[in-house]
């Protein structure tokens, strides 16, 4: 196929879905991918908590669903892509956002504790490459991105989601060598310290105000700050670029320095 013929192809089917985006990362994310053309299918647990990253898309000139779907149930996932194929276009873009967190040490952790954080980020991202894979072999083209971290190397109190993460990388790469004949690239990107609910989350749990969280977390970064959603988005946003289409199988560490 000829550059000239991906290029129209994707101009027709420029259609993406994003995980967890009610907010955070996958907002941010979501907004950028919009900005950049796409149409986004904003998905969540609870489909009214994704109307005001659909509101802004839309307030912005875009087009954007929401669709409510626990990525872990294979019925729910296998009706969301279909949805979102009837409503807006065969999906080519997928990324893998959604997540939780269940932290706690070891011999506290529970099995709901594990499971729970598994299911989400390691059988979700399963569930939803394997509907979406569907409609991008179909077409020749296609993007995922799966959201990894740099808990993958290892952090205390978060032993179901440091393997959730890891796990994504080998999944990550394991995805790019089967799908790369088809035109589709896979990636990871893996977060440091970035500003969310869920980084909030922690620091509450903790005990400390956030503003003196960020503040002892900058100082241990490199370019000595915290990062942004957007910071995210900007590296999915490279990622999903036809000028992107020999970058496959890499997990970029998106975290102010260098990581091992």
């Amino acid at each position: 196929m000829s550059n000239r013929a991906v290029e129209e192809l994707v101009t027709v089917s420029r259609v993406a879905i994003v995980t967890g985006a009610a907010r955070g990362i996958g907002a941010a994310v979501a907004k950028r991918l919009a900005s950049d053309g796409f149409a986004v299918a904003v998905v969540d647990l609870d489909e009214s908590s994704c109307k005001e990253t659909v509101a802004a898309i839309e307030n912005a000139g875009g087009r954007a669903i929401a669709v409510g779907a626990d990525v872990s149930d294979g019925d729910a996932v296998t009706g969301a892509v279909q949805r979102v194929a009837d409503e807006l276009g065969p999906p080519t873009v997928l990324i893998n956002n959604a997540g939780i967190t269940r932290d706690n040490l070891l011999f506290k952790m529970t099995d709901g504790d594990w499971d729970a954080v598994i299911g989400v980020h390691l059988r979700g991202s399963f569930l939803m490459s394997r509907a979406v894979q569907a409609h991008q072999t179909q077409q020749g083209w296609g993007r995922i991105v799966n959201l990894s971290s740099t808990s993958a190397l290892g952090n205390r109190g978060q032993a179901n989601y440091s393997t959730a993460k890891a796990g994504l990388q080998g999944f990550t790469k394991t995805l790019a060598i089967e799908l790369g004949k088809f035109g589709v690239t896979v990636n990871a990107i893996a977060p440091g310290f970035i500003e969310t609910d869920m980084t909030a989350a922690t620091a509450e749990r903790i005990g400390v105000p956030f503003e003196d969280f960020k503040k002892a977390a900058a100082s241990q970064i490199p370019v000595n700050r915290t990062g942004t959603p957007e910071d995210i988005a900007a590296v999915v946003s490279f990622f999903v670029r036809e000028e992107a289409s020999f970058v496959s199988g890499q997990v970029i560490y998106v975290a102010g320095g260098p990581k091992d």
